[in-house]
Formats: structure tokens, C-alpha cells, sequence
């Protein structure tokens, strides 16, 4: 039951930070966001690794590494998705990268059981119910920024897997440190590659260190996550942070969600509830 506790408390999170990261990614330049807010995130997982001792072994931080820089790749699409598109279509299509560890989760011996298995399905159908929506009057197909989310999502997926694997034996907050102790160099030398400044409103800058907060502490929910629980059920309660980022979009944006969406929402829901209760 912890795993599972842990596992949609990332998901908030990320639906936090993912509706953020969305929203200032219209205001702010995609590399400097980036920047800023793995800065942050480098500062709280090194403040948490420094206070509990945990240091990575060899295995985790190659692990951990990788997972970083599928990570970053993942939200720089998902970020640019969300700019072009509508946060409330490109966070859902995103989630979808969670088949990936589910497969993984299932071919090597997990055996959820059959409410849990139903409950997967649920969460899977409301997620793709949730990818497609049309303008009112126009027929459905992809929306703007879909291509860049489904790119977003086999990054997500890779980083799901990854992320677990380096969290093994009770890595976990020693991999959350080094995933963004990965990142924020990566993300360092793209910008000096191309040459852009770091350009950051002042008023943005407290939400940019929030973001980050928010995602890396997103990051250590998972990990900690994985080791509580199987891959096949932490890793879909984790991709639901699609949920709270369109709540917030149609409450806050007030973006249109069609009637399909609607559904795919309660379906998802439906789907955390059979998990939670297998």
C-alpha cells in the first residue's frame, strides 16, 4: 500500500509541476526553464542525499545517469508540446510512455491481481480517451503538439523503467540525486552550445524554482515508490499526473475539454480506485 501511496503523491506532484512547467513555457525560453528549474531540483535532492547518507554504488548511478538524460530529452518535448498545444491534450498523450513499464512489469513475473489488472486497463483507456480532442465543430484527429507528446512519451517510458532499476536494493534518493545530477549539466552545455543567454523574468523565477522542486520531488516519490510496490501498478499510478494538469488547465486556462475527455478522466480515476483496492 505504500508504494502505491507514494506513487500518486508523484503523480500530483508532476501533474503540479507539469501544468507549470507548461504555462511558463510560453513566457519564458524552453532552455532557460529547463535550466532553472533542474538547478532547483539538483539543490533539493543533493540537500536530501547530504541528509540521509545515501550515496549511489556504481550500478545506480550508471542506472540513474541514463535515466536522467532520457528524462531531460522527454520534458523538453513535453514542454515545447505544451507551448505549441494545449497543455490539456499534450499531458495525457504523454502518459501513454507508461506501457512501457507495464509490459516490462508483467513479461518479467508480476502478477497483479485480476481488480488491479482491470484497474490498469482503466487508467490506460482514459489516458488515450484524453489524447484526442478537436476544436468544437471540427472533426476529431491529433491536436496541436500531439507529435512532440508522443516523442515526450517514449522518453517518459524509458525514464520510468530506468528510474526503477537504478532504485533497486534501496537506492532511491541516492538515484534522484544523480538523475539530476545528469540532467542540469546536459542541460548546461546545450545552452552554451547554442549560445542562448539565460533570460529569466524576475517574477518567474520563484515559479521556475518551484517547478523544479515540484519535479524532482515528483522524481524521489517514484523512486522510493518503486521499491515499495510492483513496477506494473507504481508505474501507472505515477503517468496520472495528467489528471491534475488538466483540471488545473480547464480551471485555470479555461481550455475547452470535449465530452471524450471527460470520460477518459472519470475512466482513469476509475482505474486508480481498482488499484488501490487490489
Amino acid at each position: 500500500m505504500l508504494g502505491l501511496i507514494l506513487a500518486l503523491a508523484a503523480s500530483v506532484s508532476w501533474g503540479l509541476s507539469d501544468y507549470l512547467g507548461g504555462v511558463k513555457s510560453r513566457v519564458v525560453p524552453l532552455l532557460t526553464l529547463i535550466a532553472v528549474s533542474q538547478l532547483a531540483g539538483l539543490a533539493l535532492t543533493a540537500t536530501i542525499a547530504g541528509a540521509t547518507g545515501s550515496y549511489p554504488d556504481t550500478r545506480t548511478a550508471v542506472y540513474a545517469a541514463l535515466g536522467g538524460a532520457a528524462g531531460v530529452v522527454a520534458v523538453g518535448a513535453f514542454y515545447r508540446g505544451m507551448a505549441i498545444g494545449r497543455i490539456s491534450i499534450v499531458a495525457p498523450v504523454s502518459a501513454t510512455g507508461v506501457v512501457l513499464p507495464v509490459a516490462v512489469g508483467l513479461t518479467q513475473g508480476e502478477k497483479p491481481g485480476s481488480l488491479a489488472l482491470v484497474g490498469i486497463a482503466l487508467a490506460l483507456v482514459g489516458v488515450i480517451l484524453a489524447s484526442a480532442e478537436s476544436e468544437p465543430g471540427e472533426s476529431p484527429g491529433l491536436a496541436r503538439g500531439v507529435p512532440l507528446a508522443l516523442a515526450a512519451a517514449v522518453g517518459f517510458g524509458v525514464f520510468f523503467l530506468l528510474v526503477a532499476k537504478a532504485s533497486e536494493h534501496h537506492q532511491a534518493l541516492a538515484a534522484s540525486f544523480v538523475l539530476r545530477l545528469t540532467t542540469v549539466p546536459l542541460v548546461l552545455i546545450v545552452l552554451l552550445l547554442t549560445r542562448q543567454p539565460l533570460r529569466i523574468p524576475p517574477r518567474n523565477l520563484r515559479w521556475l524554482v518551484l517547478l523544479g522542486v515540484l519535479d524532482s520531488g515528483a522524481n524521489t516519490l517514484y523512486a522510493l515508490a518503486t521499491d515499495h510496490g510492483l513496477l506494473s501498478l507504481v508505474s501507472v499510478l505515477s503517468s496520472l499526473y495528467p489528471l491534475t494538469t488538466v483540471l488545473l488547465a480547464q480551471a485555470l486556462l479555461r481550455e475547452h475539454v470535449s465530452r471524450h475527455q471527460k470520460v477518459g478522466i472519470v475512466a482513469a480515476l476509475a482505474g486508480v480506485a481498482l488499484i488501490s483496492a487490489s
